[in-house]
């Protein structure tokens, strides 16, 4: 076998370790050895390895928590030996049934073990194929997304980072408008510089005067010393105004002065600073509807909304729902109950059914909670409060499942056939004609998304 099978040994059998790596060396296995956690973490995070063996001795069998964490973070399987007794800790049993694939008390059954870690790699390849397959094929700061309208924001933060005008953000809450924000200070030739980031509906109208232009030491009653504004502070670099739609009309005029002039006075001063930063805003709010009311004005709408970036809601993201629980599900793999290893297939149909009002920040929310509070190996509808009921106030029509079914079907089919449409129409059981009258049908524009979606006709 040229390039063996790697398989990390976490402990020792003592006496007969050396005749058990002998025997699977014979079965084309390569073994990588630890005596400790820190040493096998280390292995893991300088060498791929296929599978582990978790020796389960007195020493080592009283971390769980440490056991836990480097099982957890190793995305291999894991099998278990231990010594009978040992069988009679309830403790460890539990770990046994939650984090290990399958564990065989000694004396050692090298065949058996061997067959064991052949299922345990085969499920390790399983899982890096399909989370290739659902990698996101672009992405910004923590922003991923496969669809179309996704992609367009991608390709405008890319755009807009590399010029000075200000930015206009605009998207419901809970879209990741400073994600965008970051994403565009990441991009600029500012990234070195400080971003700032200000959430002017979460301060107090008498305070973000004072916190946005800074204070002189005895401006006013409690200031017993000087306060650099968030302005100044993000000098050379990005300040981002979320919920810009939320300042009075008296700071508006202070706003529009320092974007006119690139200069500011803090409170109490007589002398002006000069402060070179580029200014990011966002909100909620229709700022249009606000200047036809007179609560927003038109000349600073005007400064602020140079450039343009839209964040879709997750409602209209459809696609990107699992690809995104899955992606939040490894961010946060450490806070996850010891059993969870993942989402069940009702509960990814459900994610996709409901409205997701609180966009991103909801799927956070309910994913993290779910983590922490499923006791099973795959996590619910239930666990993540959508059960049936939730979901069925979206009413779907007949057609409408019928073509939501269907665009997942191709969606799914081009993505397991490397974008090849006929082999996914042979798949799928159709012409290439009608493939490509499908592709057509539900949207997925060839001529735009060649480069990122490059369909053939091989």
């Amino acid at each position: 076998m040229e390039n063996k099978a790697t398989l990390l040994m976490m402990g020792s059998l003592e006496s007969g370790q050396q005749e058990f790596v002998a025997s699977m060396e014979k079965r084309g296995w390569r073994i990588s050895t630890a005596c400790s956690l820190a040493q096998a973490q280390a292995l893991l995070e300088t060498d791929d390895h296929d599978a582990g063996i978790f020796y389960l001795h007195p020493a080592n069998a009283n971390d769980l928590k440490g056991m836990e964490k480097l099982i957890i973070r190793s995305q291999v399987e894991w099998m278990a030996l231990i010594h009978e007794p040992e069988l009679d800790d309830p403790l460890l049993c539990k770990a046994l049934g939650s984090l290990f694939m399958a564990y065989q008390a000694e004396p050692v059954d090298v065949d058996q073990i061997d067959c064991l870690m052949q299922h345990a790699m085969a499920m390790k390849r399983l899982r890096v194929e399909e989370a290739a397959a659902q990698q996101p094929r672009e992405a910004e700061f923590e922003m991923v997304g496969t669809v179309p309208a996704m992609r367009k924001v991608f390709d405008t933060i890319r755009r807009v980072a590399s010029v000075e005008a200000p930015v206009f953000i605009s998207g419901e809450s809970g879209t990741g408008k400073e994600l965008a924000a970051r994403a565009i200070h990441e991009r600029s030739h500012r990234a070195s510089a400080p971003f700032v980031a200000v959430n002017c509906g979460a301060l107090p109208s008498n305070l973000i005067q004072s916190e946005l232009f800074g204070h002189e030491k005895g401006a006013f009653t409690g200031a017993s010393q000087q306060k650099i504004g968030q302005i100044e502070a993000a000098a050379g670099g990005t300040l981002f105004l979320d919920e810009i739609g939320d300042l009075t009309l008296e700071l508006q005029v202070n706003l529009l002065r320092f974007l006119e002039e690139k200069t500011i006075q803090r409170i109490g001063a007589l002398d002006e600073i000069h402060v070179d930063v580029r200014v990011l805003s966002a909100t909620h709010v229709d700022l249009e509807k606000a200047v036809e009311e007179g609560r927003f004005r038109e000349d600073l709408y005007h400064r602020l909304n140079v450039l343009q970036v839209n964040l879709p809601p997750l409602r209209e993201r459809q696609e990107d729902i699992e690809i995104l629980a899955k992606f939040f599900f490894d961010k946060f793999i450490e806070d996850k109950s010891m059993k969870v290893r993942g989402f069940s297939q009702e509960a990814l149909v459900l994610m996709q059914q409901y409205h997701w009002p609180g966009n991103i920040r909801e799927l956070i929310n309910r994913v993290r909670r779910a983590m922490v509070m499923c006791e099973q190996r795959l996590i619910k509808p239930s666990d993540l409060g959508l059960e049936r009921r939730t979901s069925s106030r979206n009413v779907v029509t007949l057609e409408e499942a019928r073509n939501c079914a269907e665009r997942e079907a191709l969606l799914r089919a081009l993505g397991r056939n490397k974008q090849k449409v006929k082999k996914a129409a042979e798949e799928l059981g159709v012409s290439r004609v009608t493939l490509y009258r499908l592709i057509e049908k539900h949207g997925l524009d060839r001529s735009t998304e060649e480069a990122s979606y490059p369909f053939t006709s091989a």
